[in-house]
């Protein structure tokens, strides 16, 4: 198997000492799958979860890489980011993820 880094934004509207109307989260996963989709099937299952648990709006953003070098982890968090923001989700992730320059494939 190989290992994927995948992407995933959520909004948090719960939160508190906000500077904004929204405070989106950027939280990177890594995952052990043959291919890039079921890598990200194994984020969007565990997003769902996330979730679910937090509180956290899933704005259904997933973005995956696969790691030059495999990791012997599966389904672990790795990095998480929190951004205060005015805009709405649509702009938010067109603004900050899918700007229409990246250079990357569908699932």
């Amino acid at each position: 198997m190989n290992s994927f880094s995948v992407r995933c934004i959520f909004r948090w509207d719960s939160l508190p000492d906000r500077q904004a109307a929204h405070v989106y989260e950027e939280r990177i996963t890594l995952w052990r799958a043959d291919n890039a989709s079921a890598a990200i099937e194994l984020a969007d299952q565990e997003a769902d979860r996330y979730s679910s648990e937090s509180g956290a709006e899933f704005l259904n953003c997933l973005q995956a890489y696969e790691l030059a070098e495999p990791f012997d982890a599966h389904g672990v968090e790795v990095f998480s980011l929190l951004r205060d923001s005015d805009l709405e989700p649509p702009a938010y992730i067109g603004t900050f993820f899918d700007t229409g320059f990246e250079r990357q494939r569908p699932a």
